[in-house]
C-alpha cells in the first residue's frame, strides 16, 4: 500500500501559542529546583571531602541512591509515595522542583567535590603559613578557583535537569511536553506538535550554553 505524508507546516506554526505557556514553567521548575540543588550539593560535596568518616557516609548513601535511581521513579514517589508517608497532598509543581533539586543535588556534589579537590594541595598549605585560617583560606583561596573549574560541568548538569522537566509530564505539570499533550488529543498532530516541542528544547538549552561559554571565557579571563 503506498502511503505518503507531508509535513504540515501550518500545523506547527500553528501549536506555537498553545505551547509558549509550558515554557514558564519549564523554566521554573528547572531554575527553582537546580537553585535548591546547588545549595544540597554544596553542602553534601563538603561532607564528602571530610575527613571524619560519619560526615562522609551519610553524603555517599545520598549521592549514590539518588545518581542511582531514574529521575522519573523519583518524582513518582515524591508526588504518589510522600503524600502517603506525610497524610497531605503534594502539588505537581512542588513535587517537580523537588525532584529536580534532589536529583541535581547528587550530580553537583560530586561536581564540588572534584572542584575542590582538583585544587593543588601547596596552594592550601601556603595560605596557611601566610597566616590564613583554615576557613579563611578556603572562602579566598580554595573555592574561588574550584567553582571556576565547575563552571562548565554545572552548566552541563543545567541542561541535563531542563531536559529532564519533560517526563514530569507523567504527573501533570504543565510544562512544553504537557502542554503538546493537550493539543495534540484535539488535532491528532503528534508529529509536528512533538517537533515544535523540540525546538523549544533546543531554543532553550542551546540560550543556556551561549550563556555559559560567556561565563566561562570570562572565569579563564579572571584567573
Amino acid at each position: 500500500m503506498d502511503v505518503t505524508f507531508q509535513f504540515d507546516w501550518s500545523a506547527a506554526f500553528g501549536s506555537i501559542p498553545y505551547l509558549l505557556p509550558g515554557i514558564p514553567w519549564t523554566l521554573l521548575i528547572s531554575f527553582g529546583g537546580l537553585a535548591i540543588g546547588f545549595f544540597i550539593g554544596i553542602f553534601f560535596g563538603l561532607l564528602r571531602i571530610s575527613p571524619l568518616r560519619w560526615l562522609r557516609w551519610p553524603a555517599i548513601v545520598y549521592v549514590e541512591v539518588f545518581r542511582g535511581t531514574p529521575i522519573l521513579v523519583q518524582v513518582l514517589f515524591i508526588f504518589y509515595g510522600l503524600p502517603q508517608l506525610l497524610d497531605g497532598p503534594i502539588n505537581a509543581l512542588t513535587a517537580g522542583i523537588a525532584a529536580i533539586a534532589v536529583n541535581s543535588g547528587a550530580y553537583i556534589s560530586e561536581i564540588v567535590r572534584g572542584g575542590v579537590q582538583s585544587i593543588e594541595r601547596g596552594q592550601r598549605e601556603a595560605s596557611l603559613s601566610l597566616g590564613l585560617s583554615r576557613t579563611q583560606s578556603f572562602r579566598y583561596i580554595i573555592w574561588p578557583q574550584a567553582f571556576r573549574r565547575m563552571i562548565p560541568p554545572l552548566g552541563n548538569q543545567g541542561i541535563i535537569s531542563i531536559k529532564d522537566t519533560s517526563l514530569f509530564s507523567v504527573i501533570g505539570v504543565g510544562e512544553l511536553v504537557r502542554q503538546g499533550q493537550i493539543y495534540i488529543a484535539t488535532t491528532f498532530t503528534a508529529l509536528e506538535v512533538y517537533f515544535m516541542v523540540a525546538l523549544m528544547y533546543l531554543a532553550i538549552t542551546w540560550t543556556l550554553s551561549i550563556i555559559l561559554r560567556q561565563l566561562e571565557r570570562r572565569g579563564l579571563a579572571g584567573q
